[in-house]
Parts: C-alpha cells; sequence; structure tokens
C-alpha cells in the first residue's frame, strides 16, 4: 500500500474504535482528513457521537458532512481524541504540528480519556528530530527575540512562510525547530525549557501520553501501545 492508502486503513481502524454516544477530539491534517470519511460512514450507518475540531479546516470539513461538532469549552471532557502524528519514537512519544494547530491539538489531546494516533509506517523513527522538526507556536510581536532565545537551547529555527509568514488559527506564528548536536527532544528538561521561553505559546512536542498508536503497515493495521511499544 502507499502512504496515503496506510494512513485511510489506519484512520478506518480508528473511526471503529468511536462508541456511540462518545465526545471525540479531532486531529488537523491529511490523516485527520481520513478519519472524518470514517466517520461519516459510521455516521450514515447509524452512529451518534459528538467531535470537537482541532482546527477550523477539519470543522468545516466535518460540518459539511453533516457531523454534530461542539467546542472543547461545551465538553471539557472528552472520551476519546484521535489524531495524526509527524513521528513516533520507541517510547510513542511524539513530535506533531506540521499542520499548525499544536496547541489546540495538545488541549483537546489532554481532555480525553482515552489518545489514539493514527500514521502510516513512515512516521515510525528511532528519534525525535530524524525526520521532521518540531513545531513551536510563537505570538507574532518579538518573534526574532524568540528564535534567539530557542537557538539558545540547541534549536536551529525557521519561520515557516518565510517572507509570507503561515498564521495559525489562534493568529499567531510557527518556527520549525531542528535539534543541534547534544538536543535530545525526547527529554522533559526540553520540552519544559521551549514551554518557558517567553513568547512561546506551545510545542509539537506530546511526551509521555501514551497513546495508542494505529500504524497502516504495508501488509494491514497494527497497533503499539505503552505495552506494546517497538
Amino acid at each position: 500500500m502507499t502512504a496515503e492508502q496506510q494512513k485511510r486503513e489506519a484512520a478506518r481502524y480508528a473511526a471503529d474504535l468511536v462508541a456511540d454516544g462518545m465526545r471525540v477530539g479531532l486531529g488537523t491534517g491529511t490523516t485527520a482528513r481520513f478519519l472524518v470519511e470514517g466517520l461519516v460512514e459510521r455516521v450514515r450507518a447509524g452512529l451518534h457521537f459528538t467531535g470537537v475540531p482541532t482546527s477550523d479546516e477539519i470543522a468545516a470539513l466535518a460540518m459539511g458532512e453533516g457531523l454534530s461538532l461542539a467546542t472543547l469549552d461545551d465538553c471539557p471532557h472528552l472520551d476519546m481524541t484521535i489524531d495524526g502524528a509527524d513521528e513516533v519514537d520507541p517510547q510513542l512519544n511524539l513530535i506533531k504540528g506540521r499542520g499548525g494547530a499544536l496547541t489546540r491539538e495538545k488541549l483537546v489531546a489532554l481532555a480525553a480519556a482515552r489518545y489514539v494516533i493514527i500514521v502510516d509506517e513512515s512516521k515510525l523513527v528511532d528519534r525525535l528530530g530524524d525526520h521532521h522538526p518540531v513545531p513551536v507556536e510563537v505570538v507574532p510581536f518579538g518573534w526574532v527575540t524568540t528564535r534567539g532565545r530557542l537557538e539558545t537551547l540547541g534549536l536551529d529555527c525557521t519561520l515557516r512562510g518565510g517572507d509570507k509568514p503561515f498564521v495559525t488559527d489562534n493568529g499567531n506564528y510557527i518556527l520549525d525547530c531542528r535539534p543541534c548536536a547534544g538536543c535530545d527532544l525526547a527529554d522533559p528538561a526540553t520540552a519544559n525549557a521551549i514551554k518557558l521561553q517567553t513568547g512561546v505559546l506551545e510545542d509539537g512536542l506530546f511526551l509521555g501520553m501514551a497513546p495508542l498508536v494505529v500504524i497502516g503497515m504495508a501488509h494491514g493495521v497494527e497497533t503499539r501501545s505503552a505495552e506494546t511499544s517497538f
């Protein structure tokens, strides 16, 4: 299967985990769009659930398909959140945020009793930062000085969009940050140091959240959890 087919199969598997009456956080990105497709099929077959989207894009897609939606303020306690990831390490730590919705994604993840991540097999890495930078959402005012402080932590940071900066649904910028030698993105101390910088709203390091990871593989779907990590 292609990577796209693997994502679709993983998304369908995750959609089948949703039970009647659940409140479900809906992630952002290409994999989340496949998830919406799977949930639409389940709703047409009789499923009733309420979705809490993490971006305007996914909200518009889900609403256009007739799914029942609410905000996190309406539903502060979720039964499940289903989302994608850019990288998954052997301890099931994640890098997320290529879609720019990392802050909302983390809020919805923390509100859920069960956290499910759907990926294709290319997202499995030995070390966070092997293939993708970690996105960091920063306020536009003084972003250059914020970048400078992040670089003192051992990160090489690039403004997403360059001269035409990408703007999040929250009205902020994204710095894509790659670790330099000696910077361990899976170390909670690194994530804490990033979050402590004035001007930083949130980072795309999702550490120690013990998700169920649903992986689309060439031969089918596999799952990993804290008990069965790779």
